[in-house]
């Protein structure tokens, strides 16, 4: 008797090695997979810019990432003590621009070095919903808590993803010939979205994520975390206490299904070894 719909994943044509250098950005589902890789004994470089969400930003960073961007103060802004820039998660907030800059800059610097030498890159689309700042209509990356009416809400569709993601994986595969691109759509359910709004914005990220795969077959590939969460482990048992985000044993169960589909024997072998090794240095024995 079955008592659930489980996904079978079918095994890719691309495969993830323990010597391979990876990039994972998007959402905070972006950063639990790159915890698990971590542990795994993977080299990640994990969100640049701290958790993005909205594509249109995550395409603005690799950009950036390209371009070798260097920020100045005149980006920043003040709010609450604090310096920010709307480009970037509040893990960059400071209490003086320099500080700010500093932290933003050697990050910069770091990941597109790291990029251009990166074998996979897995991005993770969280939200089809973006916030565009009134005064200058940019979409933002992060509000920062400021004031509600300092935004425009809107959403975006397929077509804008497609429009904007196009030319800039071109670019990506010409800067690094090596580059392989993992997408996924991440599980989490974006409650102040609502739930109905929610669904449409998945919608959207699930349509793009489908037409530039099929655009860039030879170097994008797609793995089935939404669907793995959501029609697999479709129960509450599998989540945190905020009966949104998935719990650990679920982001376990997840990457299992990421192993089967990119690694090969040796790699699990390998993984496997790292993960015992580990166990055993983080062990301390009793003292009698």
């Amino acid at each position: 008797m079955k008592f659930r719909t489980e996904i079978n994943v079918n095994m890719s044509d691309l495969r993830v090695v323990t010597g391979d250098k990876i990039v994972t950005c998007g959402s905070c589902f972006a950063e639990n997979i790159a915890k698990q890789l971590t542990d795994a004994g993977f080299s990640v470089d994990i969100n640049p810019f701290g958790m993005v969400y909205n594509p249109s930003s995550l395409a603005k960073s690799f950009t950036e990432l390209l371009d070798e961007k260097k920020y100045t103060a005149g980006e920043l802004f003040q709010y609450e003590n604090l310096y920010h820039s709307f480009a970037h998660n509040s893990r960059f907030s400071d209490r003086t621009p320099d500080a700010v800059l500093d932290k933003i800059n050697t990050r910069l610097q770091y990941s597109s070095a790291f990029l251009r030498d990166a074998n996979i890159l897995i991005i993770t689309f969280g939200t089809a919903y973006v916030y565009r700042l009134r005064e200058i209509g940019e979409v933002v990356s992060n509000c920062h808590k400021l004031p509600e009416n300092r935004f425009i809400r809107n959403r975006l569709s397929a077509d804008d993803i497609l429009k904007e993601w196009n030319p800039l994986l071109n670019r990506l595969k010409d800067e690094n010939k090596s580059l392989n691109i993992i997408f996924t759509v991440s599980p989490i359910r974006h409650f102040r979205d609502g739930f109905h709004e929610n669904q449409l914005s998945k919608s959207v990220l699930l349509l793009a994520t489908d037409e530039l795969i099929k655009g860039h077959s030879g170097f994008c590939h797609y793995f089935p975390a939404y669907e793995i969460l959501l029609d697999d482990l479709r129960d509450y048992r599998f989540y945190d206490d905020d009966l949104l985000h998935p719990s650990n044993k679920a982001v376990d169960y997840i990457l299992e299904k990421f192993s089967e589909m990119f690694f090969d024997k040796t790699t699990v072998l390998t993984v496997s070894e790292f993960k015992k090794t580990q166990k055993t240095l983080r062990h301390k024995p009793l003292i009698v």
